[in-house]
């Protein structure tokens, strides 16, 4: 008896292509690059944020210090003239002390309110300014220099506190940009104190550019100082000083970033922020922090070319070997997967042609027990398969072909049923009507119809059959073609329910229904007749009133039990009122978030429109519906119908 040979070895395209590993080892090199680099880019910001910090808080520290003893001088003298009084060589004798103890102060006033320091003299303001090596004195109570005008005046005097002023060029004083501390002094005066002058400590700004300057890190960063306001008090480019504020910039260069920073500066915050390219010339790091005896802020610029040069240099050099490693080994592994995918290209030739429809090629068998080998043979049976799964799809398309030509034609029919040309009666301009129809499906159950008894009655109703599809479509049509019979002058609303709902009721072995509201107008005196099978209730629509719904009667629906009893009930319109029905596919239209229309939007909608004609009330009606639902897709049929009655004398106003 012959053996079976034995299975061939298995080798798995895998362990062929193991080689492949190499792209995994590309995915973590890459990474690690990325981490090193990013990491490294990290630390290099936290340094510089760290040195940053030590560099500007110790120019902070050396400014506030001569800051601070600048404030103490004006202070101590606007105290003692707070307790005393000190004639005119007295004051100039002190003033001439704290600019010969002070080398930091430039100038120093004591500026007094009008007649308080003499009654016989208007103003008094003697000031002590430096000229070179010597002391020059003025006085400020002149015509040309109204001090009691300037800031530095007007401001410690409405706050009753001592202040430093913004930045400014102190023409017709000491003409030079300085910045002002103002200490406010008072004297008691009739039990009260009372607001008597300012004493002034002037603080030259050219050292506090030096002091700035020194700051500069690298060779292209710099540092700036700007005021409360944000105004630049010391700058590189000239141009900007006293003229540009970091707001300025900000704004003409819609920069979101740069404005909160400057926000952040002149709140007196410190930290450490990017800037675009437009603040330092190129991309850059900022870091800030305040003064904070004058509320300014210091800011220095390290720019980013300079700080990542080294790691960049770095990485170039590793990247460039790491590029060309993995070229040779690219080399190796196309010389390999050649090899290893030929029968795989010979695979998707044939493929090429199954797609083409070409289902008779020959699919040539692979020898092996790899995978390749497994598709080979996979792919025989496909193509087999597939020509068995065509010829079964043909024959399915066919027939749903024609099921939907048959629910097309069926749709026609039905639609065709219903009343659809407007105005239906245009001969009679007693009264307007529009009705529609929106199915859910090709074939829907909603139903309306209206047509004239006579020459002064029209029959209208409307109604919903249960279910949906072609069995729906069929007993709306059963529906509507008996109420049509049946409907005469001489019978009652209810009646006609009667007589309709006994033969709906005869072999109804698949037990459907159909809700029908259904009324008669006599549009000679605008009475309505109406009668209800459990449908939902009509708006009545009048005019400069809200809309009600109308009072039905009890009514079981039709074609559920035969001995079923209907009532009549009767309405009186007006010229101008009018009637709005609807199935409830309106009210129960659903949004995406599965919540209902509700009867209290169509209220909505029809209180914007009781004097619109019918056709707009309709159609404002499901441009809401639709509006409301948006994509979400029609659950049941939509069906609206709009009755307005005019009267024997024609009237604009249209329900």
């Amino acid at each position: 008896m012959p053996t079976a040979p034995p299975p061939a070895k298995r080798r798995g395209l895998a362990f062929k292509l193991s080689v492949m590993i190499l792209t995994g080892t590309a995915v973590i090199f890459t990474a690690a690059f990325g981490y090193n680099y990013i990491y490294s880019r990290n630390q290099i910001l936290r340094d510089v944020e760290a040195n940053a910090e030590s560099l500007t808080l110790a120019a902070v520290g050396r400014i506030e210090t001569v800051l601070q003893g600048a404030q103490k001088h004006p202070a101590s003298l606007a105290h003692t003239l707070s307790a005393q009084r000190l004639d005119r060589a007295a004051i100039r004798r002190r003033l001439d002390a704290v600019l010969a103890d002070n080398p930091e102060i430039f100038g120093s006033t004591v500026a007094f309110e009008p007649y308080a320091f003499e009654p016989r003299s208007r103003t008094f303001a003697p000031y002590v300014f430096r000229d070179g090596r010597t002391l020059r004195h003025i006085d400020l109570g002149g015509q040309d220099y109204r001090y009691a005008l300037w800031d530095w005046y007007q401001v410690p005097k409405e706050l009753e506190r001592a202040v430093w002023s913004e930045p400014y060029f102190d023409e017709g004083a000491g003409n030079i940009m300085m910045s002002t501390y103002s200490v406010p002094f008072s004297r008691e005066r009739g039990g009260r104190r009372v607001f008597t002058g300012i004493v002034t400590a002037d603080i030259s700004l050219e050292w506090l550019v030096e002091i700035v300057s020194r700051l500069s890190p690298y060779q292209s960063g710099y540092a700036f100082l700007i005021s409360q306001s944000g105004v630049f008090v010391t700058h590189p480019d000239r141009e900007w000083i006293m003229r540009e504020s970091i707001f300025s910039v900000a704004e003409a260069a819609a920069d979101p970033a740069l404005r909160e920073t400057g926000r952040a500066m002149v709140r007196g915050e410190k930290g450490f922020a990017a800037l675009r390219e437009h603040f330092a010339g190129q991309k850059a790091w900022l870091y800030y922090a305040p003064l904070p005896s004058v509320g300014w802020s210091i800011g220095v610029v390290f720019p980013e070319e300079a700080l990542f040069a080294g790691i960049r240099d770095l990485n170039r050099v590793v990247l460039i070997i790491g590029t060309a490693g993995f070229a040779i080994l690219f080399l190796l592994i196309v010389l390999i997967s050649g090899t290893i995918t030929r029968p795989l290209r010979t695979l998707t030739a044939k493929a090429a042609e199954i797609a083409r429809g070409n289902l008779d090629v020959e699919v040539s068998d692979v020898a092996g027990g790899d995978e390749v080998g497994e598709l080979s043979r996979s792919f025989a049976g496909m193509k087999a398969a597939l020509k068995e799964y065509i010829a079964d799809l043909a024959e399915t398309t066919a027939a749903k072909e024609r099921y939907e030509s048959e629910l097309k034609i069926a749709r026609t029919i039905q639609m065709s049923f219903l009343p659809k040309t407007f105005p239906p009666f245009p001969e009679h301009a007693e009264f307007d009507l529009y009705a529609t129809l929106v199915p859910a499906k090709e074939v829907g159950g909603d139903l309306y119809d209206f047509f004239l008894l006579d020459g002064d009655h029209l029959f209208f109703s409307i109604g919903d059959v249960s279910g949906k599809g072609v069995p729906a479509a069929l007993f709306m049509a059963a529906a509507k073609t008996l109420m049509k019979g049946t409907a005469s002058r001489d019978l009652d609303p209810s009646e006609i329910l009667v007589k309709v709902n006994r033969e709906l009721c005869l072999e109804n072995d698949s037990l459907m229904f159909v809700t029908v509201f259904c009324g008669v107008l006599d549009f000679r005196t605008g009475e309505v007749r109406y009668s209800n099978a459990g449908h939902n209730p009509p708006l009545v629509l009048r005019s400069g009133r809200q809309p009600e719904w109308l009072a039905l009667p009890e009514g079981f629906l039709l074609g559920a039990m035969e001995d079923s009893r209907y009532e009549t009930r009767q309405i009186l319109l007006a010229p101008g009122d009018g009637l709005l029905l609807y199935t409830d596919g309106v009210t129960e239209a659903m949004n995406g978030d599965r919540q209902f229309y509700e009867e209290r939007r169509l209220v909505r909608v029809a209180e914007g429109h009781l004097t619109a004609p019918p056709a707009e009330l309709v159609g404002e009606v499901l441009r809401s519906v639709r509006a409301f639902a948006g994509s979400e897709p029609q659950s049941d049929d939509i069906t609206l119908l709009a009755l307005a009655f005019r009267g024997r004398t024609e009237s604009p106003s249209l329900s």
